[in-house]
């Protein structure tokens, strides 16, 4: 798929290729190769089919076909992957990309997110400008994380789901509608200068009135998160008093301290200008705000060690070592219930 965000990173692979455990495996007889005139890109190329495939005797083309499509929308950078496009496109027109949409769809409609991710990206393999599979793999994506649990999970889905709006937008500017979802997308990271940015091209692109209203009014909100985002920006730019100035206000407003980016990055640059106890206060209130955060323990560390507190450097580091490990277990369980013999 030559220019995807799914070549280049594919943050839900691991969601999807356990449905491929349901699949075998075989070869296609010679004969059948050369009758077919496709021996030149399928011969030892193993096919996928279904239990139920082989009870119903020789498997169709259609069915093949249908099966090489799943397995590359589980996984696009599939072992086989071009001997399953070359196979497609050698029996089929394009139109055996709209089934696959159609079932994504319908896949969709039954809360069945991840089965229609799986559908539109097979549609995106095979037709990789294809902006209506675009749109409709993003949306299931939103869905899939809107509707899933697990910070993981959702994370990944989430950050799937801002790429593929970003491409379609790239793809479709036109399209006012992947404008509107990347606003909301950039929204949910946190990144609120480009979620303003998107609005803006949203408001700018659709002749939906009464939506165009009220991201219009969404853009008045975004004001303070903007300059709390300037603040932190600030920090890790090596502005740090700049950064207190534009961070240490919103400590104050109920609408925004439980963030716990604000608190992390006050206490970087407070660490930064060498008052550790502050530094230190701030930190803990962000972990507090993120419980399994890593970097806001790695933090501590570093303040702990500077202050001479070898039993608070220790117990963190456990912390760091706890977290670390049941990430480890949970990233090896899931690749035990995706394992793929032959991708």
């Amino acid at each position: 798929m030559a220019g995807s965000t799914m070549e280049m990173k594919d943050g839900i692979k691991d969601y999807l290729t356990g449905r491929l455990n349901d699949y075998l495996f075989d070869e296609l007889s010679e004969d059948y190769l050369r009758r077919s005139g496709i021996d030149s890109f399928m011969k030892g190329v193993p096919i996928p089919l279904k239990a139920g495939d082989l009870a119903k005797g020789e498997a169709s083309s259609i069915m093949i076909a249908r099966n090489m499509a799943f397995v590359l929308g589980c996984d696009p950078a599939f072992r086989y992957r071009d001997s399953y496009v070359a196979y497609i496109h050698h029996f089929f027109s394009e139109d055996f990309v709209k089934p696959l949409m159609n079932e994504g769809a319908e896949k969709a409609r039954k809360n069945d997110f991840e089965t229609a991710c799986v559908f539109f990206r097979a549609a995106l393999v095979l037709e990789p400008d294809n902006a209506d599979a675009l749109f409709l793999y993003a949306r299931a994506l939103h869905d899939a994380y809107e509707n899933g649990e697990g910070e993981e999970y959702v994370g990944r889905f989430k950050a799937e789901s801002l790429r593929a709006f970003e491409r379609l937008t790239s793809l479709a500017p036109d399209l006012d509608a992947g404008w509107y979802y990347l606003g909301y997308a950039y929204l949910n990271m946190g990144l609120y200068r480009k979620a303003s940015l998107a609005f803006q091209s949203f408001i700018d692109t659709t002749k939906d009135a009464e939506l165009r209203a009220d991201v219009t009014k969404m853009q008045d909100r975004l004001r303070d998160p903007i300059r709390i985002e300037e603040g932190c920006n600030d920090v890790s730019s090596g502005r740090f008093e700049a950064g207190i100035a534009l961070l240490a206000p919103y400590t104050q407003d109920d609408r925004f301290n439980q963030w716990w980016p604000l608190w992390y990055h006050l206490g970087l640059a407070c660490a930064s200008i060498g008052d550790q106890e502050k530094a230190e206060a701030c930190y803990q209130k962000a972990l507090s705000f993120s419980p399994s955060n890593q970097e806001i323990m790695k933090r501590l560390v570093e303040v702990y060690q500077f202050m001479g507190r070898p039993d608070l450097v220790k117990k963190y580091e456990e912390k760091i070592r706890v977290v670390r490990h049941n990430a480890e277990l949970d990233r090896e369980q899931k690749r035990a219930e995706s394992g793929l013999d032959v991708s």
